[in-house]
Parts: structure tokens; C-alpha cells; sequence
């Protein structure tokens, strides 16, 4: 039995995976409603920093045996915790050695320095805000005007960073770091080519498999489709990203799937964000792969062999649905369907501006139709398309999770 911390979509999607290979999950939600309690059986409700719904989720009461292993679908846990299950002898997988990196960016940055992995040019602001205002000027003068102050703590999905060219653009970011809120550092502003993303999984013995290297197309920070593998990535280069990812993996000792975020860069790539978990940038491999990525975190947590990370298709492109203007997705499915290509996973969530809803999937073997039709069917599922009929190859429509 695999304890999972967060009921969001994440957790939601290694439902499926976890019905095929027999395991059993109990999830952690947040309250009524959350998309992986409409999902999973066991899902009792608490918040991440409770210690005793985390103890009990992992080490079981009196309804619940205890679980072979806790995992996370988000890593917002008190670190602390995390030792506390660990020393009551449940496995935590990532483990918080690992986990740390993950969710404090000053601590991912000095680890990945200490590595010797290329990273954007970084600087942690002092707590001070004097002494922060005047670092940050400085840092922004010495890198052409520019930089990215990101908080430590918390950000996701465009939240939590900014691009700044004084410090005055994150004026209220430094008051609340001078009174213990969240740490601050600054970093260069990268001129890339575009974003990237190596998606590796690691068992405790050590094996590691690597999925293709892709492209991740960023809209108003948030991830809004991402193609598989990257289009015209020099094989040498994907090389080099999926041997980071690989290296990252194994100095943090690392179980389970982790997501690197890369920049592109003159040839070279740079690492940007860590997630140590299924991460929507492989969203794709659930049809697009031969085992998908819930199923090798799975895998991986529970020490089982790997499955093959190979793609079953040519290419695959997977675009976010970010928001609708429909009160129920599900009424356009019958248009989105029409296209035997196009694969669909929503996530139960009530619709709010810019939220992810869900995803669409269609692989192929031509990039430019496979492109488009996945597009066309997110537009669907957002009530912007007209529902005309859609053209091209049939696809490829496999399901597999391996």
C-alpha cells in the first residue's frame, strides 16, 4: 500500500496506474471535492503540515494498517515530518534529504552548484532589506539590467518569481523576507532558445531509466503544451540533458520520478526548477509511452523493476486545458472525441480562470497534424472552437501504462 500526501490531479492520475499494478493507495486530500478523493477509495482529509493526519496516513490507526511506503504528489511537508515517519520506520521516497532541494529553490541551487551542474548565475538576497535592496540593484546592474527574484519557498506555475530591473519591483517581496517571510534569491535572466525537460525515475537500488528529453511551451508562466520528444534537438544535447537529470538523481539519492526543468542556451543546457514526483511535463507518456510516468514512480517507490520509458509513437504533444468558458467540461466531449486521435484526462476540478482542468493527448507520426489536433481539442474543452471537424492521420491511440 503506497500513502500519497496531496489529492490533486497528480495523485489523481496514479490511480489508474496503481488498479493495473494491484496497489493499493491511501491519499491524503485537502478537503471534499479534491480530484484525487473523487477517485480514490481511501482518502481521508488533512492538510500537508498536519503531523498527525501525515503520521496516521503513513503509519495507519485503527481502521488502517500501516503503509509499505510514503510518497508525494506536491512537496509542501514540513521537512521535519518527514524524519518523523522515516524514523518510525515507513520509507519516505523521496527521501527529505532529497525532498529539501525541491522545496527550498536557495538550497536546489547550492546543491546543484556543489554538483557542478550548470545553472543560471544565482545570488541569495540577505534578509536584511537594505542590504537585500542594495544586492539586488548590484546583481541587476552586473546582468544587463535584468533579472528573475524567485521566493525560496512556495512558487509554482509563474507564482512566486518575477522579473525584475530594480529593486523596487519586488519591494513588498523584501519587507516580507526582512520579517521572516520567505527567503529571496536572484538570478540571471536567461536569453534560451526555448524550455526543456529531462524526466528520469530512480529505485532505491539504484537503476534509473530516461524518458526522451521535451519540449515545454510556456504561456504567462504556466505550462500550456509540451511536445514529445523536442523537435530538432541536437542528439547530442538531449544526451546531455537526460545524463543531468541522471546525475541530479543519483548524488540526491533520489526515489522515484523526477522532473528536471532546462533552459536551452547556445547549445548547452541549464537546469531551472527540480519536482521530484510525476511532473506535468510528462503528462504525455500515459499514451504516449510505453510505461507511464505514474506507473514508474510507482515503480520506483515501491522498488520494482522500471518499465520501458520508450514512446509508442513518433511524436506525441500534450496541451494543457488552462481554464474554460464552459460551466461543465464533460458537455464537450462528444466533439473532442470525434477525433479518434485525441486521448482526454480531466481532472474533476471546478472551473477557475487559468486553472488546469485537465490535459489532451494525440500521438502520431506527422508533428505539424499531431500538433494541431491536440490543440484544436484543449480549444474544444476551453468553449473557443466552433467544433469543426478535424482532419489528417488517424494516430496512435494505444493506452498503456506498462
Amino acid at each position: 500500500m503506497v500513502a500519497v500526501v496531496g489529492g490533486g490531479q497528480l495523485a489523481r492520475m496514479m490511480a489508474p496506474a496503481a488498479a493495473e499494478l494491484g496497489v493499493t493507495l491511501r491519499v491524503l486530500v485537502e478537503g471534499a471535492g479534491a480530484a484525487a478523493g473523487q477517485v480514490v477509495v481511501d482518502a481521508p482529509h488533512g492538510a500537508a503540515s498536519d503531523a498527525a493526519e501525515v503520521t496516521a496516513l503513513a503509519l495507519g490507526d485503527a481502521q488502517r494498517r500501516r503503509a509499505d511506503v510514503l510518497t508525494f504528489e506536491h512537496e509542501h511537508v514540513p521537512h521535519g515530518l518527514l524524519h518523523e515517519v522515516a524514523d518510525a520506520g515507513v520509507p519516505v521516497r523521496p527521501g527529505p534529504h532529497a525532498l529539501e532541494a525541491a522545496q527550498d529553490k536557495i538550497v536546489m541551487r547550492r546543491r546543484l552548484t556543489e554538483l557542478g551542474v550548470a545553472c543560471p548565475a544565482w545570488a541569495e538576497l540577505p534578509r536584511d532589506a537594505t542590504a537585500a535592496r542594495e544586492a539586488l540593484d548590484a546583481f541587476v546592474a552586473a546582468h544587463g539590467g535584468s533579472a528573475v527574484v524567485k521566493t525560496a519557498r512556495g512558487g509554482y506555475d509563474g507564482k512566486g518569481v518575477r522579473v525584475v530591473g530594480s529593486s523596487s519591483d519586488v519591494a513588498e517581496w523584501i519587507a516580507a523576507a526582512s520579517l521572516d517571510g520567505p527567503a529571496l534569491l536572484v538570478e540571471e535572466k536567461v536569453p534560451f532558445v526555448r524550455e526543456l525537460a529531462a524526466v528520469v525515475a530512480r529505485r532505491p537500488s539504484g537503476d534509473v531509466v530516461a524518458y526522451p528529453v521535451v519540449e515545454s511551451v510556456q504561456r504567462d508562466g504556466v505550462c500550456a503544451e509540451v511536445v514529445a520528444p523536442a523537435p530538432d534537438l541536437d542528439p547530442a544535447l538531449a544526451t546531455q540533458a537526460q545524463q543531468v537529470a541522471e546525475q541530479i538523481a543519483t548524488a540526491l539519492d533520489l526515489t522515484g520520478v523526477l522532473a528536471v526543468e532546462l533552459f536551452e542556451v547556445d547549445g548547452a543546457v541549464l537546469v531551472n526548477e527540480l519536482a521530484m514526483r510525476p511532473h506535468n511535463s510528462g503528462h504525455w507518456t500515459i499514451t504516449g509511452a510505453v510505461t507511464s510516468q505514474f506507473a514508474q514512480h510507482l515503480r520506483a517507490v515501491l522498488d520494482l523493476p522500471l518499465g520501458s520509458p520508450a514512446p509508442v509513437a513518433p511524436w506525441t504533444v500534450m496541451v494543457n486545458v488552462l481554464g474554460s468558458r464552459l460551466t461543465t467540461l464533460t458537455d464537450a466531449l462528444p466533439q473532442v472525441l470525434a477525433d479518434p486521435a485525441v486521448q482526454v484526462n480531466l481532472y474533476g476540478k471546478e472551473v477557475r480562470p487559468g486553472r488546469k482542468l485537465g490535459h489532451v493527448t494525440v500521438s502520431g507520426s506527422d508533428l505539424p497534424d499531431v500538433r494541431a489536433r491536440a490543440n484544436r481539442a484543449a480549444a474544444l474543452l476551453r468553449g473557443e472552437d466552433d467544433g469543426a471537424p478535424a482532419g489528417g492521420e488517424e494516430g496512435t491511440t494505444t493506452r498503456r501504462h506498462g
